[in-house]
């Protein structure tokens, strides 16, 4: 897509090894930008840029370490150019009862979510200021209604939406644009994990069928591309979780209603017990050392 407006454009995503991140890269690529993928697990990230068609370079570093992507950045700009769009997508997960939840890994959900987020948005900031670019924070359905057993996501997601409607605020009459994408279920390792943990995998099949779904992370990745091409301020994956932003004062007390009643007749069947970091990213970033 030569004549497209990322064509040529460099572009940067963190969290690019799987899911989210690597099917944005792909889309991405497609679309002519210069790609540079940050994130843990070097080996995926080097099959990536040996996949995509177009000029893409891998970074291996943790979102929380400041020095790390404040090198990154000076990299990028020396061999891709000065980024117009920064997709601030890392982000781990673990579930189960906040009571005996590991102090470090509730801990590390925030980190990287949340403070990884305002890291990788202050390492590029020189760099979208000079290019009047985009920033995408990757925010979830866990933005606009928290979901129990799911404390630090949810702790952390609706803290990178606040944090984003604040950038943007600040940053408008500096010609930065900032969005926000609110993503439901969406087929990663992560979700899958998730769904091996019998207490998470009921809890979603409680929800409402529209918020229970499972979508494709193509599917995701294609409305989000989308979203960054027209510079949104919003994007919502699906199209009717606008509906729950409307309805979002609603939601905390309907939660409560529901899981006053499931969550006994699920602890009468199993314990339940803290998951520790889902999926294979939430094990790269164990292994990686930053990690607990």
């Amino acid at each position: 897509m030569k004549d497209g407006p990322l064509h040529g454009r460099t572009v940067v995503v963190t969290g690019a090894a799987r899911g989210v991140g690597a099917a944005l890269a792909r889309h991405l690529s497609r679309r002519g930008a210069r790609l540079a993928l940050v994130g843990h697990e070097k080996d995926a990230l080097d099959a990536l840029v040996a996949e995509v068609c177009t000029r893409a370079i891998a970074w291996e570093a943790d979102v929380t370490d400041d020095a790390a992507l404040d090198g990154v950045a000076r990299e990028v700009r020396g061999r891709l150019g000065i980024p117009s769009v920064v997709i601030a997508n890392a982000g781990v997960a673990e579930g189960g009862p906040f009571a005996d939840s590991d102090a470090a890994s509730w801990r590390r959900v925030i980190d990287v979510n949340l403070t990884g987020s305002a890291i990788t948005a202050r390492a590029f900031l020189p760099d979208l200021l000079t290019t009047a670019g985009y920033f995408l924070q990757i925010a979830s359905l866990a933005s606009i209604g928290a979901a129990p057993m799911m404390s630090a996501y949810c702790a952390s997601k609706a803290g990178v939406e606040a944090f984003a409607h604040s950038l943007r605020a600040e940053l408008a009459y500096q010609r930065v644009a900032v969005g926000i994408a609110y993503i439901n279920w969406t087929d990663t390792d992560m979700i899958r994990d998730a769904d091996q943990q019998a207490v998470l995998r009921e809890l979603r099949a409680h929800m409402p069928p529209p918020a229970r779904r499972v979508y494709p992370v193509d599917t995701v990745a294609t409305r989000l591309v989308r979203a960054i091409e027209r510079r949104r301020t919003s994007v919502y994956v699906p199209a009717w979780l606008r509906a729950a932003q409307v309805a979002r004062a609603a939601l905390p007390p309907l939660v409560m209603r529901l899981s006053r009643h499931a969550l006994p007749r699920l602890a009468a069947r199993e314990v339940l017990r803290p998951t520790g970091l889902l999926g294979a990213g939430g094990q790269a970033d164990r292994t990686s050392g930053a990690g607990p």
